[in-house]
């Protein structure tokens, strides 16, 4: 009887999101970290043989590692707008990066994200916490990010920190300790603030490119070196960069934890899509993150585009150790499941399209209920392996991707063949159709917008016979 008494007060503690007495429970501090075109595959705790990330590692082993997390975007905005709204962006009209206003507007994409979008830090401000952004911001270029319920800001345009101005994290010049940068701003205002809850969005420019690391962060990387040549190796430049990241974020929680902040701060990392190609102009010397085993890149909405790192820990409330290889989550989760967490009631109007993961993070492992849903409308770079179709659907062990039209259809059993290499389309024709109705239905609620040509094709400029002549074999 008192097994059941008591198993019923847990039960209205995880509801109610107060003490067994019906005093509030702690409510955690958040400081969530976010690297820029980080890999899947680059952290030696997911395998990366060729670094060591020891400072991340170790924040794996205090909390837990997801091998099945995924962004809501397969770039950098659409990944923010699901982070900080709990929909899929492409109802929010953002459907690739926001740029500036002729492109945006060529796209059918506004300039910002509509400030009337209830947002993860108004529901948190709402709610007493102080909330705060550091960093990269890329979630619109002429309203502040107080407009969204941030008290407090720098980023790369907009500062409201009295006597210090926006940072300067994008000048080559500045990239070496652009990371060191934004985690002391944090710092500062976290020890200002330490004294009420807090949220602190702590946004990175590493490992975007353009990279320039310091000759001693080179230096920390020589064995990549080919030798022999002047110019510094591709891979050495980026996992220097990579490294001096690591080295930082290590130097950030140490001093976190010397605040005796650690038992009521829930750390997140994790990456806000895959990793860049060389193909690209600015990631030429360095765009060679790794994926591990998956496939696509950054814009690729196959896995190696949309699945990232995601490290959790909050000492006596997530497991230590621990490995989740079972639960799928999403970029779409983290506004109801930090509510929950924080004790915050979301709005019932609210229509979102993630899932309360609160019981995952704190160590169950179970099956996601709801689907998650990916489109891009635009062109993919780099290897034409990498080139999927416009619209992917994850249910179950099962990813579907196909064009709108329903050509490359596509199905892959994810748990088995997470490099996306087995097509099961021929095999399982009730499952792709059951899917693919599923996925067009959701594709036709979001708004429409132009479609770059060839997008959702693999590309290539093969070899075509001059007109006139035939083509002849070699005897």
């Amino acid at each position: 009887m008192r097994v059941r008494i008591w198993c019923l007060v847990g039960l209205l503690v995880m509801v109610s999101g107060r003490g067994a007495w019906g005093a509030e429970a702690p409510r955690p501090n958040v400081v969530f970290i976010f690297a820029d075109d980080l890999g899947w595959g680059d952290l030696s705790c997911y395998g990366n043989p060729l670094v060591r990330t020891p400072h991340l590692d170790r924040l794996a082993r205090q909390g837990t590692l997801f091998t099945q997390f995924y962004v809501a975007g397969s770039v950098c905005s659409p990944s923010r707008v699901g982070i900080m709204t709990g929909q899929w962006p492409a109802r929010c009209r953002i459907f690739g990066h926001i740029a500036r206003h002729r492109l945006n507007a060529a796209r059918g994409m506004p300039d910002n994200l509509d400030p009337q979008v209830t947002t993860l830090t108004d529901l948190l401000k709402k709610a007493g916490y102080i909330t705060a952004h550091f960093g990269k911001w890329h979630l619109g270029n002429t309203i502040e990010p107080s407009e969204y319920g941030v008290d407090v800001y720098r980023t790369e345009r907009f500062s409201n920190v009295p006597g210090k101005p926006p940072l300067d994290i994008w000048n080559p010049r500045n990239r070496p300790h652009a990371t060191r940068d934004i985690l002391q701003a944090a710092l500062e205002f976290i020890r200002q603030h330490q004294d009420r809850p807090f949220y602190v969005n702590v946004w990175l420019s590493d490992v975007h490119a353009t990279l320039n690391p310091s000759r001693e962060q080179l230096e920390r990387v020589k064995r990549l070196h080919p030798g022999g040549v002047k110019f510094y190796a591709v891979a050495q430049i980026y996992y220097a960069a990579l490294l001096e990241m690591d080295r930082q974020i290590g130097w950030f929680v140490e001093q976190l934890d010397q605040l005796s902040l650690a038992q009521n701060t829930l750390i997140i990392f994790s990456s806000d899509n895959g990793p860049e190609d060389f193909q690209i102009r600015n990631a030429a010397h360095s765009g060679v993150g790794s994926t591990g085993p998956l496939r696509g890149r950054k814009r690729s909405i196959y896995e190696g585009g949309i699945r990232v790192p995601l490290i959790l820990r909050w000492p006596g409330h997530i497991p230590a150790g621990q490995v989740n290889t079972t639960t799928v989550v999403n970029g779409v989760d983290f506004l109801p499941t930090l509510c929950r967490l924080a004790g915050v009631e979301v709005p019932s109007d609210l229509q979102l399209d993630g899932e309360d993961m609160s019981d995952v993070w704190l160590g169950s492992v179970r099956k996601r209920r709801r689907p998650c849903f990916w489109e891009w409308r635009y062109r993919i770079f780099g290897h034409p392996w990498n080139h999927s179709p416009r619209l992917a659907m994850r249910q179950g062990d099962f990813k579907l991707l196909m064009n709108p039209d329903r050509s490359r259809v596509e199905l892959y059993n994810i748990v088995r063949d997470p490099g996306e290499t087995d097509n099961l389309a021929d095999q399982h024709p009730q499952l792709v159709e059951q899917m693919a109705r599923e996925l067009l239905a959701w594709y036709a609620t979001l708004p429409q917008a132009p479609v770059a040509p060839g997008a959702g094709q693999v590309l290539w400029r093969w070899p075509k016979a001059t007109k006139g002549r035939t083509s002849v074999s070699a005897k």
